[in-house]
């Protein structure tokens, strides 16, 4: 399932990889890990070599730059009996990269350059380093929206409208490399811990990110994974319920967040996130309107 909203390469241009209306518990999205889903070198060593000079750049320009680990998506399958909830489930094909090749592919000012013309996402990203970012649609006791205004000092859209989020971190589950999991056994195990760090991931995110604490949190559900169409970032999407009003929330952010990653919060209404998806990256307007999807699911159900 794909489509596509927006005007060609604009920032707020997105492609729904796949949606979830009705949400997937943790045991239904499973993942493989697999160094089958790495990133593929492109033939141009023009290209390739422009990685490393991109990087260094970045780091004589801002020395903090850590070059961490980081899942890459290389796509998913679906298995599905007779279309019902209790019998869909989701595979997320995931890969190995870092932050480093990601900024050099994806952020590269030739991004364009590392794709295939292909109608499969996979394919026509293969040669990207397309680190799998999350996201949470929190709503409130008080049937609000949790959004972020991120702060200027951060590299990617400082200043716009997020939902809560960042990445499933590999090591969390203690991968450094694929050599963690080559024996039958360990990848059984592997791809277990895996499967748990998209959930635990985003709880955490949530967490750091607003100050509730996690007993606040339902347990997630996943609703579908989106994809920004300016260099192809790709992210999943959550629904989580928390039990604390917005004017709690409020309270609880002005003394957790460090003001780096977000300067302030807002708790709307679903017609006033609307209104603000004009200054949302468009992988996160894709989450949106992944949460809409669910909206309108449940009103028919």
């Amino acid at each position: 399932m794909e489509k596509e909203v927006g005007n060609g390469c604009s920032s707020l241009a997105y492609k729904l990889l796949f949606s979830c209306p009705f949400g997937l518990s943790q045991p239904q999205l499973s993942a493989v890990f697999d160094e089958s889903y790495d990133r593929i070198p492109h033939s141009d060593s023009n290209l390739e070599n422009s990685i490393s000079q991109i990087w260094d750049q970045r780091v004589q320009k801002n020395g903090s730059l850590f070059n961490g680990k980081k899942f890459r998506y290389g796509g998913y399958s679906q298995k599905s009996g007779d279309g019902s909830k209790k019998e869909s489930y989701v595979c997320l094909h995931l890969g190995l990269t870092d932050y480093r090749t990601f900024v050099g592919t994806n952020l590269n000012p030739s991004w364009e350059k590392f794709l295939v013309a292909s109608e499969d996402d996979p394919t026509q990203c293969r040669h990207t380093s397309s680190p799998l970012g999350n996201g949470a649609i929190v709503e409130t006791s008080d049937q609000k929206i949790v959004l972020l205004q991120r702060s200027n000092n951060v590299g990617e859209f400082p200043g716009h409208f997020v939902f809560p989020g960042g990445h499933p971190e590999p090591q969390e589950v203690g991968i450094e490399t694929h050599e963690y999991c080559k024996c039958s056994k360990d990848s059984e195990l592997v791809n277990k811990k895996v499967s748990q760090e998209m959930f635990e991931s985003i709880i955490r995110e949530v967490v750091e990110e607003i100050g509730v604490p996690a007993t606040s949190l339902s347990d997630p559900l996943f609703i579908g994974i989106s994809r920004r169409v300016l260099n192809v970032r790709p992210a999943i999407f959550f629904f989580i319920k928390c039990s604390l009003e917005s004017k709690e929330i409020h309270q609880l952010y002005s003394k957790a967040q460090d003001g780096y990653e977000s300067t302030q919060l807002y708790t709307v209404s679903m017609i006033e996130v609307e209104h603000m998806t004009s200054k949302m990256p468009g992988c996160h307007q894709g989450g949106f309107a992944l949460y809409k999807l669910m909206v309108e699911a449940l009103k028919k159900n």
